[in-house]
């Protein structure tokens, strides 16, 4: 989603500035362009260097360089962005950019933005209360300034109550939902259920069988169906990663839940991404008790889980049906099989021997496969490569 976006991170003098450096970094990790410009207290808070060696561009603080004479442009800046986000933003920051006050470069770079802006309000309780700033809020709003708003908490004061800067994390998020807003909602009335995430196959109360899936994958395609406005339930696995907005998830442990749960949702669903790594066998008994140690090998019996994919794929009709297959070797007849035998209407193929591609990582290597051929992408962001699979779903559904 920020992938190539042009982003400048405006600093304003507010305690709240220690998070502008993992804000950045966050900003840099999901592709962002980050040019960072500092108010003259901003660095009384953080240092430029640290801006600097986080954005990899040279920190803006004044108009010229002191040292050479050489303009920093505020018009070729507003020109340059996609987005201005002013984080933190101070009540003295706000006020300014109401009345059109530009005494420094970030509001002089603020006023000659052509592109969307933003900003995440921290200051303490009363004055984050005042009148004044509220208006001042409200006005910005109406000039179409996205307003992230601050949580509660401790504040640097000693005081509880709202104007803490928003989590970086959070500001991420919102970010995304602004540029997401201006694409068209290409799968809006359509709803899918996306599997993710490992299942859990108890061997006795203490011990399990499981799998090295975090569901990235998984969470990413869902996130991304309901950017476009897909209504999307996410059947979810074991997993640390929180719900992506718009998404409703259902929780399962076992194969069997996964398999209840996608049985049922099926029936009012308009397409399916089978992206869970399910277990293909569970114990055959589960001990009601701790199984002892002892000098004697262990042996457990398992038997064959329900195919999730399969079934799925024989009531299908006129739906579409994503499975993906993760291998070790003979990749592509493995994955053309499961295409097959499944119904689906593509495969998505990763395969262990690729580096960065399977579980846990940030980026993955895929191959699709359908009955017209193979489409090999490179190496990338798990969230990129949601985008080229939902691209695909479109072009399946036209």
């Amino acid at each position: 989603m920020l992938n190539g976006k042009h982003i400048i991170l405006g600093i304003t003098g507010s305690i709240a500035a220690y998070k502008a450096a993992m804000l950045c970094r966050l900003l840099v990790k999901e592709g962002a362009e980050v040019r960072v410009i500092m108010t003259p207290l901003a660095k009384q808070f953080i240092t430029p260097l640290t801006m600097a060696t986080l954005s990899k561009h040279p920190i803006l603080v004044e108009f010229f360089n002191p040292e050479n004479g050489e303009w920093n442009s505020h018009v070729s800046l507003g020109e340059w962005a996609d987005m201005l986000l002013i984080a933190p933003a101070t009540a003295n920051t706000l006020a300014k950019m109401t009345t059109g006050i530009a005494d420094n470069l970030l509001l002089t770079t603020y006023l000659s933005a052509r592109s969307k802006v933003a900003v995440a309000p921290a200051m303490d309780l009363d004055m984050y209360a005042h009148i004044t700033t509220q208006q001042n809020l409200k006005t910005l709003a109406q000039r179409g300034v996205a307003i992230i708003e601050p949580g509660a908490g401790e504040l640097a004061s000693g005081l509880v109550g709202k104007g803490r800067m928003a989590e970086p994390e959070e500001i991420i998020e919102q970010v995304k939902a602004i540029f997401a807003a201006e694409k068209p909602q290409s799968l809006t009335g359509k709803r899918y259920i996306v599997t993710a995430g490992a299942t859990i196959e108890p061997i006795d109360p203490v011990r399990y069988i499981t799998n090295h899936s975090t569901g990235k994958m998984g969470y990413a395609i869902a996130e991304e169906l309901a950017r476009r406005g897909a209504e999307v339930k996410l059947i979810s696995g074991r997993t640390n990663l929180p719900v992506p907005q718009g998404v409703k998830r259902i929780d399962v442990v076992t194969a069997e839940d996964m398999y209840n749960a996608s049985v049922r949702e099926w029936t009012e669903a308009d397409g399916g991404v089978m992206c869970a790594a399910v277990a293909d066998y569970t114990p055959m008994y589960v001990a009601d008790r701790k199984l002892k140690k002892s000098d004697d090998d262990l042996k457990i019996e398992l038997r064959r889980t329900k195919d999730i994919a399969k079934e799925l794929g024989e009531n299908k009709g006129q739906r579409t049906l994503v499975g993906f297959a993760l291998e070790t070797d003979n990749e592509e007849a493995n994955a053309e099989g499961k295409l097959q035998r499944k119904n689906l209407d593509f495969v998505v193929l990763n395969s262990l021997r690729d580096k960065g591609a399977g579980f846990a990582g940030d980026t993955n290597k895929i191959t699709i496969i359908d009955s017209n051929g193979r489409e090999e992408h490179p190496l990338m962001s798990k969230r990129d490569v949601a985008a080229v699979i939902v691209d695909k779903i479109e072009k399946v559904i036209r």
